[in-house]
């Protein structure tokens, strides 16, 4: 039973975050020489945790992933959402998907001065085709989440690095009356489109700056923007494509077996 114990934890933490698992074993050898402490055995894991994170992020290059920005100063166009991305190591990008990010970053902040723009789920530091779950496809860097921008209900005014989940994701956006709603009625049983009715109330109250969300949507996909930086796949659903009106060949519908699309932007790269 320990031994399946042990196998579980490091599948696990091996899918959660690649490197765990590895945390585990060194925890688990270690664990013999300390007494059964618990308290010692955790600092021991999240030592040797901190340090192959950190050893991942010296390697990565060598895969070809850069690691985004974990925090945000005052200067800051581009940064993750949440550090929590950071420790779970699913930060990390291709050169090409990091200059894209930067370069929208940079055309928000220009166009909106003081715009933070957040990314959420990149892909892990090594390995092509390891899968990021429960994402479908955020396995070779290439592939990147960012967060819609939002601002305060009363005044409209953005709010500099808020979203309405605390991580960014499961903060849904309200179809319109009459809207395109392509999965309305179906009960599929293998699905990631989860609707997360429990986690909603962790969420803050705060709107959709819809201003700055069309104008990310917009430079991804102009041929002079996201095109040109090598932009080939946006996802987003199509009720609020259509509510942003913004239109384009590369901005697409998931499908109703992936997850929902009406949090975050799914941007993607040619490989």
């Amino acid at each position: 039973m320990r031994l399946l114990i042990h196998i579980g934890a490091v599948v696990f933490l091996t899918l959660l975050t690649q490197v765990g698992g590895l945390a585990w074993i060194g925890t688990a050898v270690m664990a013999r020489r300390l007494a059964n402490r618990r308290l010692v055995i955790l600092g021991v894991f999240g030592a040797i945790y901190a340090g192959l994170s950190l050893a991942a992020a010296t390697a990565a290059p060598v895969f070809g992933r850069v690691a985004l920005p974990c925090l945000a100063t005052g200067q800051s166009t581009l940064a993750m959402q949440s550090p929590l991305y950071c420790v779970l190591n699913r930060h990390y990008v291709s050169k090409p998907m990091y200059d894209t990010a930067n370069k929208l970053a940079a055309d928000m902040n220009r166009q909106f001065p003081g715009t933070l723009t957040q990314a959420l789920d990149g892909s892990f530091p090594f390995l092509d085709g390891f899968p990021l779950l429960p994402h479908l496809s955020h396995n070779d860097g290439n592939k990147l989440d960012i967060a819609f921008y939002y601002g305060d209900p009363s005044t409209q005014k953005y709010i500099r690095g808020k979203t309405r989940s605390p991580i960014g994701y499961w903060g849904f956006e309200r179809p319109e009356r009459g809207a395109d709603l392509p999965c309305e009625g179906r009960r599929d049983i293998l699905t990631g489109r989860w609707d997360m009715s429990w986690f909603q109330i962790f969420n803050s109250v705060v709107v959709l700056d819809r201003p700055r969300t069309r104008a990310a949507l917009e430079w991804l996909t102009a041929p002079d923007g996201g095109r040109k930086a090598g932009v080939t796949k946006i996802f987003i659903e199509p009720h609020l494509a259509n509510s942003l009106g913004v239109k384009d060949d590369i901005l697409r519908f998931q499908g109703c077996r992936a997850a929902r699309h009406d949090d975050h932007i799914h941007s993607q790269v040619k490989k």
